[in-house]
């Protein structure tokens, strides 16, 4: 249940359907001896920009680990989005008005955590939180990783074609226009208003830039969990808890 410490109310979602074509269960899948979705658990924890932290899912094996940690789960997600059709979108929207009905109480700032997206920054977690308190222009606050890269896309009925003119020509990376790709599932901060309507972030955003090139690791197959055990290992072994934390 919420607290009333502060002027904004926060509220962390973490989505954790049970359902995953890959491996069973996957967010309970073990990495470094502790089930996935402890991660972004302990990362809100950690933080300390939370006043709940809420775990959306429609397993009570999963409820159950997440209270375990200290996430609060006062009810199952709706079967009807927990399909692998349903988008995040609509699953955000679902969690949050399911638990602003459930408590009787409106929410001013969402934070969007996941279980797969595993290389996360505490300090990326308080900055999306803080960028929201901190101006109150700001619609959204996110992860990005910045990139050099040349993307196609193809449309129907088209030839393929790059996305942006300036791809045309090649250049270096050092002088190439800056882009970014979003990693909302390390951390995404959006005022509530719009997850009301379906939409994970506004129009008005501040990045928050990832430093290291883990970033985007993302968990979908048993291959990824392998590697990213292997690199959990060579992480502890190595005392690189700065790529962590």
């Amino acid at each position: 249940m919420l607290s009333k410490r502060k002027k904004f109310k926060v509220l962390c979602i973490i989505p954790a359907r049970s359902g995953s074509k890959g491996i069973k269960l996957k967010n309970l899948s073990k990495i470094g001896n502790k089930p996935l979705i402890y991660y972004p658990i302990i990362a809100a924890k950690k933080s300390g920009v939370c006043d709940d932290i809420f775990v959306s899912t429609d397993s009570l094996k999963i409820a159950k680990v997440a209270k375990k940690y200290g996430a609060n789960v006062p009810f199952l997600r709706n079967k009807k989005y927990s399909g692998s059709l349903t988008t995040t979108e609509k699953t955000l929207q679902n969690a949050l008005l399911a638990y602003e009905k459930f408590y009787d109480t409106k929410i001013d700032i969402c934070l969007f955590l996941t279980c797969t997206n595993f290389f996360r920054k505490i300090s990326w977690v308080k900055n999306v939180v803080n960028n929201l308190i901190r101006n109150k222009n700001l619609e959204s606050s996110f992860v990005v990783s910045k990139l050099y890269r040349h993307f196609w896309h193809e449309m129907k009925n088209s030839r393929p074609e790059k996305i942006a003119k300036w791809m045309n020509n090649y250049t270096s990376r050092q002088i190439a226009p800056k882009l970014y790709r979003e990693e909302t599932g390390l951390a995404c901060a959006t005022r509530a208003r719009f997850w009301r309507k379906g939409k994970r972030i506004g129009k008005k955003v501040k990045f928050v830039i990832s430093d290291h090139s883990f970033t985007g690791f993302d968990i979908n197959n048993k291959q990824d969990l392998e590697i990213l055990n292997l690199v959990f290992d060579y992480i502890k072994k190595k005392k690189l808890k700065k790529i962590l934390y």
